[in-house]
């Protein structure tokens, strides 16, 4: 068995020297998993957005999130509980909340369609019923 050697003065004094900043300490394994996670997926909130607002960003979305190599998208789009569009009789009472207009939008849009490969309902943890998730193809 080798015994351990007793570091010397000389190396005691550099490491606390070293150690007594960690912020300058470069954690390489932190670093590399800040830069993946924020590629994999972008996240934005369509809350205030009317219909046409929310399908002209979504749009502009899906195409940023493509060209910059996301994953996919989280959308929060809210549960509709504050939707006045029920009030208006021309408006389907389902498809006049973002919730379900935007995948509407999305599936019906061929251009957009083609750039996807699901949307479902978003995790509790990242929203509920309030949020979808976009997976995107790898273009």
């Amino acid at each position: 068995m080798i015994k351990k050697k007793e570091p010397n003065q000389e190396d005691k004094k550099a490491w606390e020297e070293y150690i007594k900043d960690p912020s300058d300490i470069y954690d390489k394994d932190q670093s590399t998993l800040s830069s993946i996670q924020r590629k994999v997926r972008y996240k934005f909130d369509l809350h205030g957005f009317t219909l046409d607002e929310a399908n002209n960003k979504v749009k502009e979305i899906i195409e940023h999130c493509i060209k910059n190599n996301f994953r996919e998208l989280l959308l929060i789009t809210g549960k509709g509980l504050h939707s006045t569009s029920d009030k208006d009789t021309f408006i389907s009472k389902n498809l006049g909340k973002l919730k379900h207009s935007v995948p509407e939008f999305i599936k019906t849009n061929s251009e957009l369609n083609k750039l996807i490969i699901s949307i479902t309902d978003a995790d509790k943890k990242d929203g509920g019923a309030g949020a979808i998730i976009i997976k995107l193809k790898n273009l």
